[in-house]
């Protein structure tokens, strides 16, 4: 499988470019985009420059391939980078990244309020939306502090790789929506008055949410509404403030798909999306795909060469040692050999221990027959397998190319490249080092 040159995506000039200071690599879920965010990481900071790989993978198989203990909010400096660049790596921790938000935003008493409310404990930890919106926070930390040249960003394995771009707002339009508005009323009216007004005007309203989530949670979404009441428009803000910084110049999506319909599709549509919200997208990875050393020959002329052998059978044999059975037949220079019991007990020492041990001379020259077909019929078995596993990697091969080919046809301005898929998993450094240079490949 290869690309036109004017198709193909370049990734040694996109990480070398100074410009270039965040890559997102996105997609469907089980594609291999955290692989590929740690591979650019790697490759980026073995090239000279400051690298920072936030990710979001819960599996923290990024720790282990770059061989530190664990993963936290804090940047870690991974060891064994080669090159006079440096590479940190981070898992994001999505509630703390949000108390990082209330303290940073609240004085100290309100701050202490709202940590320990337990509607905001159950938003910080599994809120619909809430670890795509934290990303998109701590990217922006990241980004203002300007301590890296390059962040590369794994964005959150989810359903839908759309939800990634519409957190931000998603979360955002909640926390300023009529909803939270209306909870907020009472708070603003006070005393007497906001009770009447709770009482009264909402009392349709949450005598609905009362049955539904329990008066508790109820007064606990109220307090916790009226605490964080001055953070709402900060919120607000900085979701735009992190929606202009993936559209500025300076970021590149890098868009992750295996060679598979489904996979494929979903990054056609997220190729799409990019494009409608005006987001520079650098390209697609076409990631794990497969290839062969014996591509000339073609999974039909494989699995006729396969049938064949089946069908012939053991081919171009002669009758064989197993039918003869006049020892001197076997060769013109074979002595006569005396097979009386006297001969026998001739010759216990050279032949045998007793004259029961001492084969005849025809059963050996039939079993050496047998031996030479059983080692032909083995051969054939093993030369059809292995030209069937042939023709179905080919078959794969071939289906592959088609799903690449009409992903390209419909979407001929996007630069692409190809990684083959590797005999094993990437668990360390060499690992990502040996992805990296495959993506930069250009062949």
């Amino acid at each position: 499988m290869t690309l036109d040159a004017s198709a193909r995506l370049e990734v040694d000039p996109l990480i070398d470019d100074p410009a270039t200071r965040i890559i997102v690599c996105c997609g469907a879920g089980g594609v291999g985009k955290t692989t590929t965010a740690a591979a650019l990481g790697v490759r980026a900071a073995e090239r000279g420059r400051k690298v920072v790989v936030l990710t979001i993978d819960p599996a923290r198989r990024l720790a282990q391939s770059m061989g530190i203990d664990s993963l936290d909010n804090t940047p870690r400096r991974v060891k064994g980078i080669e090159g006079d660049g440096e590479l940190h790596a981070m898992m994001l921790d999505m509630k703390r990244t949000f108390d990082e938000i209330v303290e940073a935003h609240a004085d100290a008493e309100r701050a202490r309020a709202i940590l320990e409310n337990p509607f905001y404990q159950s938003l910080s930890a599994g809120f619909a939306g809430t670890q795509e919106y934290m990303a998109m926070e701590k990217l922006g930390q990241l980004r203002g502090r300007e301590e890296w040249d390059l962040i590369v960003v794994d964005t959150p394995p989810s359903r839908s790789a759309l939800d990634f771009l519409d957190a931000p707002k998603r979360l955002g339009s909640f926390l300023d929506g009529k909803f939270i508005k209306l909870l907020m009323a009472p708070a603003k009216v006070g005393g007497r008055a906001g009770m009447k007004f709770l009482n009264v005007g909402m009392s349709m309203m949450t005598g609905t949410l009362g049955k539904l989530l329990g008066g508790q949670l109820l007064r606990d979404v109220q307090t916790f509404v009226a605490a964080m009441d001055t953070m709402f428009g900060g919120f607000r803000t900085r979701a735009d403030a992190t929606y202009r910084l993936l559209q500025a110049p300076g970021t590149a999506f890098v868009v992750v798909a295996a060679p598979e319909r489904d996979a494929l599709r979903e990054a056609a549509y997220f190729v799409e999306r990019l494009a409608a919200e005006d987001m520079p997208l650098a390209g697609l990875v076409l990631n794990r795909v497969h290839g062969s050393g014996a591509a000339g020959l073609s999974a039909e002329r494989a699995l006729a060469a396969a049938e064949n052998l089946d069908e012939s059978g053991i081919v171009d044999q002669g009758p064989g040692n197993a039918g003869v059975r006049d020892a001197a037949a076997v060769s013109p220079e074979s002595p006569a050999v005396d097979h009386s019991p006297e001969a026998r007990e001739a010759t216990p020492d050279t032949l045998g221990s007793s004259p029961s041990e001492i084969p005849d001379v025809h059963d050996v020259h039939e079993v050496h027959g047998v031996h030479e077909v059983h080692d032909v019929q083995t051969a054939q078995q093993l030369t059809a397998g292995l030209l069937r596993l042939h023709a179905e990697r080919m078959q794969v091969l071939a289906r592959e190319r088609r799903t690449r080919d009409r992903f390209t046809a419909l979407h001929p301005e996007v630069a692409v490249t190809e990684v083959p898929a590797l005999p094993g998993d990437v668990h360390d450094l060499a690992g990502l080092r040996a992805i990296g240079t495959r993506l930069a490949a250009r062949s």
